[in-house]
């Protein structure tokens, strides 16, 4: 038995923020993750001298960001330029992402380009709380007049958020979400590995222990406290408080009884978004200005990478290219679409290929702000005192990453005041005189 006094399961972004804020405050904590090495869907694989992400990734200016440079994080990468093309009856054509884009573009009549002008302007300053509880479609529908204005929102917004969901998808996270991607997006030097890295590193610093290869079958509880977590391999770590940033499913499973707490019902509310993401090093673009691509009549997204970002030790081209899912998928369909994508953008790419990487259906988010949700997950799980939940699920209106790290620290937050209410001396009441 290992005694700490925060044990957090699961080393992702989501389990290295709070782990390192814990240890912060002066707690002694343990990370316990079940793969050989810690990111999570973070990770970076090298193949060929190329960095591949799992999938598309881009840091937003939103929470992780202003987290990553709290905590003093390098981020090593570039911004993107936004120009780009978009995808509309099989053709590319100029997509409307500035005033001489906007000018320029045969999507748009001029009373859209005018409409979309407007749009583009008033964004910035959007209260988007007020439509927390509308569905994007009928803030879409209900807003916009020009239909190939509408058809451009649907596929910023579904860039924006990786969920093609309008009639499901709460209005309100994800235009705020557009907001910070207007702002513009950083691209990683190494992948997003090297942020995991820079965690890695930060928690070891602040004596944060980490234990890879152990995966927990238990979270053991006893009136209505925490007491351990027990892994496969029999080893248990007693603590105080247990933050968990596995999927809703899988922190229902591991706490015994979890038909009569809060994990429950966020089990029973999560719907999860997946994609099928197919990444390719090039060794040269047959099409150099055509590396950025939204799909608007097609739920497809194309960014090559490399144009900001430091991705390949040898010069290929670092492409990855998106095909968002929903219920019904096929691999080899999704496949077949994704590298139709690339003849359109990148004819003759195949002759060019140095690597690639085919992911069928990646798990974008395990649950995401829908018009089904009842409840807002976490932090503390009501029903057992020192257990909380943490993960791009456990969202209070952060999408993404900005989800892992916000539902993070206000997870060590909670049990930082719980901590300091239990401290404070308690007095018995009496009357004055």
């Amino acid at each position: 038995m290992m005694k700490y006094e925060v044990a957090v399961v699961g080393g992702g972004v989501a389990g290295l923020t709070a782990a390192i804020y814990a240890a912060k405050a002066g707690k002694r904590t343990i990370v316990i993750e079940k793969q050989d090495r810690l990111g999570g869907r973070a990770v970076s694989n090298k193949k060929k001298g190329a960095y591949f992400n799992l999938g598309g990734h881009a840091l937003y200016h939103g929470d992780a960001l202003a987290t990553f440079r709290e905590l003093g994080l390098r981020l090593q990468g570039n911004q993107p330029s936004i120009d780009g093309y978009g995808i509309w009856k099989g053709k590319l054509l100029t997509m409307p992402m500035g005033i001489k884009s906007l000018l320029a573009t045969p999507l748009l009549t001029w009373k859209g380009k005018m409409e979309l002008a407007s749009w583009l302007v008033k964004l910035g300053k959007l209260d988007t709380h007020r439509y927390d509880q509308i569905s994007l479609r009928d803030w879409i529908e209900g807003h916009l007049h020009d239909p190939m204005v509408r058809n451009l929102f649907y596929a910023l917004l579904r860039t924006a958020s990786y969920v093609a969901a309008p009639d499901m998808q709460a209005a309100g996270p994800v235009l705020q979400q557009l907001q910070h991607s207007l702002q513009g997006v950083l691209y990683l030097d190494r992948g997003w590995g090297a942020v995991i890295d820079e965690l890695r590193e930060m928690a070891a610093e602040h004596g944060v222990k980490m234990l890879t290869s152990s995966k927990v079958v238990a979270i053991e509880h006893r009136d209505g406290a925490v007491q351990h977590v027990r892994c496969e391999d029999d080893t248990r770590v007693e603590a105080k408080h247990i933050v968990i940033t596995a999927p809703p499913a899988v922190a229902h499973r591991l706490v015994p009884n979890a038909e009569s707490t809060a994990l429950h019902a966020w089990r029973e509310q999560a719907i999860e978004i997946t994609a099928a993401c197919l990444d390719v090093a090039l060794r040269r673009l047959p099409r150099p200005k055509q590396q950025f691509v939204y799909g608007i009549d097609q739920t497809v997204f194309l960014s090559n990478q490399s144009r900001a970002a430091y991705l390949s030790d040898d010069g290929a081209q670092v492409i990855s290219v998106i095909k968002y899912q929903g219920e019904d998928t096929n691999p080899d369909t999704d496949l077949r679409d994704l590298e139709q994508t690339l003849d359109l953008v990148q004819p003759g790419w195949r002759d060019e290929l140095v690597a690639k990487q085919y992911l069928p259906r990646i798990t974008v988010c395990h649950d995401f702000l829908h018009m089904g949700r009842q409840h807002q997950p976490g932090p503390a799980v009501p029903e057992i005192a020192g257990l909380y939940v943490a993960g791009e699920w456990a969202s209070h209106g952060e999408l993404l990453v900005d989800a892992a790290t916000a539902s993070a620290k206000r997870a060590v937050q909670y049990l930082l005041s719980r901590e300091e209410t239990e401290g404070k001396p308690q007095y018995a009441h009496r009357d004055i005189v």
